[in-house]
């Protein structure tokens, strides 16, 4: 019989009622109802209004500050016909969280009545503290303003609650002196670059009629559901988002038997209530499934403009911790909430395109002849080669490292995944030469009455960090805490800067009177001649690869953040940020100088977290069974009978050692480090250490003493009760 806090949360699991929610709708009767999309901005304004702000959102041309009244009268009037009576600036500051400043639309009266009122001021600008977030000594705590401005690229939205409506704006967030405190303003100047530098390399090209160019995100969020009676019994869960102990259940994951299995019906109704909401927010929710690991599942978007996408990114986030609670659960976004069975991640599908020229990254049918993918791709090709590192500090989390190189994600080293018909493609040109490229076939199924398939022209990989999958790639390594802006706005801006490169190239070839084939085909050459390095189609799991990558190619094994962060402060990288318009010296320093601190501080949260669970939970436990058990010993030896003292012993020795290295993490915790990478190193080589052999204490105990005594809810119950 469990303990009885435990035995009281099975109960009330067991005897939980069904939800209520609302019966389905047509999608045409959901889909952006809670948006003040295009459509609804096109009924509500005058014609040239309209297209004022529409040239804005499609042309990427500076919003005309004169029809923000015109724009802020058709908003509140549309948000409060819906019962809205407040409005808020929505901003992404860098803790991978929406921030929000409600404002009421009322404005009293001389009278004595009130009004509601939205002018164009408090649409385009607001004025949140900006010395209350992080920001990385950009500002002091006596210099507080900070200001929020419209992004009109992104649309508004109603959030809805049991009680009320509130109007939504998303925006961006500066200090007072100018630089971003949040994720969206370098998001919006990476694709600013990246449409510069693409349309400069299509018109070398011989492009005429180009749109802007811009990058879309398809991101995959994978998330675990336990119910919230165990998260009540669990502080770990609570404050720091994954098990601190746990002893491994007798059943994991290795029955393969999880994953795409049927949802269970609990879980089926709670992601029919996420998607509801989601689809009237716009949001295109497409794909939804059990996950690897028990409890764990997945829900990927359709892809979008890569601003736009983020926004949702956050939205759903929110909606799944929102509605989780509605149902009963605990929804985790942590990349490791259970030792032993597959983490989570959030696989970021990149690609970069516009109106005229379409996807950029689409090979066709014959990408040896595609001369504009093979110049973009040779581009990635590059960035990721130069920048490599900089991609895994984009994705550096105290939480992400218990992720990374494990068996269910990446490794830490970053190189690029090709597949087999495109990896040979780039090999002919380095060896100079390009004769063809594999096709699609046929596959027969062996049934009659089966259909054949198309089979692609290339495998996948998933223990690549970064694979192209058809007509994008696909950066698996981002976690599934993480806001996919930072990511989004490396991989835009390595582009960027490569494809500036290759354009510069190519001019050069183009201006000493060589044909544009030629010309493009020897600038790719030299690019796989210098960067091919980078490109990997095998196991990234093996140890083979790690030391032919590390010894041979000359690629980096960043194995944590403490290894990671640092490669902000690197010269090149500096340079490569200032020199797209995208970071200054400055906002890039007070990232390394954030990320830093949160990792730092997520270490140490959760090593006073260990302590006081080993001294206060799991402990006193652990003495009260030993004393029991050894009463018992003494009354069988009084008895005559043979007392096997075996468990007892494992007991005190466990018992012991559990106080003692509980000691030393507490001298460790103590220590002060002076700089801020010999922090990060502490936490990486001092705490973490020291908590996983508490932990290791912790969970042999849990195997050794009585299930009624054992304080926490177990793996098992947390991972399989639904």
């Amino acid at each position: 019989m469990p303990s009885q806090p435990r035995l009281q949360a099975f109960e009330q699991i067991l005897s939980r009622p069904p939800i209520g929610v609302e019966a389905p709708a047509a999608l045409e009767d959901l889909w952006a109802r809670d948006v003040f999309s295009l459509a609804k901005m096109k009924s509500a304004l005058p014609k040239a209004v309209f297209r004022s702000i529409q040239r804005s959102i499609r042309e990427g041309t500076k919003l005309d500050t004169t029809v923000a009244d015109v724009v802020a009268q058709a908003m509140k009037e549309w948000a409060i016909s819906r019962g809205a009576l407040y409005y808020a600036h929505v901003f992404y500051p860098l803790t991978n969280l929406t921030a929000e400043k409600h404002d009421g639309f009322i404005a009293p009266q001389g009278d004595g009545t009130a009004i509601a009122e939205f002018t164009g001021k408090l649409l385009v600008q607001g004025e949140p503290d900006g010395s209350s977030f992080p920001n990385g000594g950009i500002r002091s705590t006596f210099e507080a303003r900070g200001y929020t401005a419209w992004d009109v690229t992104s649309p508004a939205w109603l959030m809805e609650t049991p009680n009320g409506v509130t109007l939504c704006i998303p925006t961006v967030f500066v200090s007072w002196t100018g630089e971003a405190l949040d994720k969206k303003s370098p998001l919006l100047r990476s694709n600013a670059a990246l449409n510069r530098q693409a349309q400069r390399l299509l018109r070398l090209l011989g492009e005429v009629e180009i749109a802007p160019v811009n990058s879309s995100c398809g991101a995959e969020q994978e998330y675990f559901l336990v119910d919230s009676a165990f998260t009540a019994l669990r502080p770990d869960l609570q404050l720091a988002g994954r098990t601190l102990f746990g002893a491994p259940p007798a059943k994991g994951q290795q029955f393969d038997d999880h994953y795409f299995g049927a949802i269970p019906e609990r879980v089926q109704v709670f992601m029919q209530d996420v998607e509801r909401q989601l689809y009237k927010l716009g949001i295109p929710a497409k794909t939804r499934h059990n996950e690897v690991a028990p409890g764990q599942f997945e829900i990927a978007p359709f892809h979008e403009a890569a601003n736009v996408a983020t926004d949702h990114q956050q939205l759903i986030m929110t909606v799944l911790k929102t509605t989780a609670k509605r149902h009963g659960f605990t929804c985790l976004l942590h990349e490791k909430p259970f030792a032993g069975v597959n983490g989570s991640g959030k696989h970021v599908n990149w690609s970069i395109g516009n109106a005229t020229q379409g996807n950029l990254l689409d090979p066709g049918g014959t990408p040896h002849e595609n001369l504009q993918f093979l110049l973009f791709c040779g581009a990635v090709i590059r960035g990721v080669h130069r920048f490599g590192p900089l991609m895994r500090a984009a994705i550096a989390t105290a939480s992400n490292d218990h992720r990374l190189g494990a068996n269910e994600a990446p490794p830490a080293i970053i190189s690029v995944y090709l597949g087999s018909q495109l990896e040979d493609v780039f090999e002919q040109i380095r060896s100079g030469r390009l004769e063809g490229s594999a096709q699609t076939a046929l596959m027969s199924l062996g049934v009659d009455t089966l259909p054949e398939l198309n089979k692609d022209p290339g495998d996948r990989n998933r223990t690549s960090p970064f694979a192209f999958t058809g007509n994008r790639f696909e950066f698996r390594a981002v976690g599934s805490s993480q806001s996919v802006a930072g990511p989004l706005v490396v991989l835009n801006t390595i582009l960027a800067d490569s494809i500036g490169w290759m354009a510069d190239q190519l001019e050069e070839e183009l201006g000493r009177g060589i044909p544009l084939e030629e010309a493009a085909f020897a600038v790719l050459k030299r690019t796989m001649e210098a960067h091919g390095a980078v490109v990997f189609g095998g196991d990234g799991y093996s140890q083979e690869w790690h030391r032919l990558a590390v010894e041979e190619r000359g690629l980096e094994n960043l194995r944590t953040s403490a290894d990671a962060l640092p490669v902000l402060q690197r010269p090149e990288v500096r340079e490569l940020f200032e020199r797209q318009g995208v970071l200054s010296a400055v906002e890039l320093e007070s990232r390394f100088e954030v990320y830093a601190e949160q990792y730092i501080l997520a270490i140490e949260v959760e090593a006073r977290l260990v302590l006081r669970m080993a001294r206060t939970q799991i402990y006193p436990v652990a003495m009260a069974y030993l004393d029991r058990l050894s009463q018992s010993l003494r009354n069988q030896e009084a008895l005559g009978m043979t007392a096997d003292r075996s468990v007892a012993a494992q007991l005190a020795g466990l018992c012991q050692a559990l106080l003692r290295d509980c000691l030393a993490l507490e001298e460790a915790l103590q220590h002060h480090s002076e700089g801020v990478e010999n922090h990060l190193r502490h936490c990486a080589d001092g705490l973490l250490p020291r908590m996983g052999t508490i932990r290791q204490s912790a969970d042999a105990l849990e195997l050794l003493i009585d299930d009624s005594s054992w304080p926490l809810p177990t793996y098992q119950e947390m991972l399989f009760m639904r």
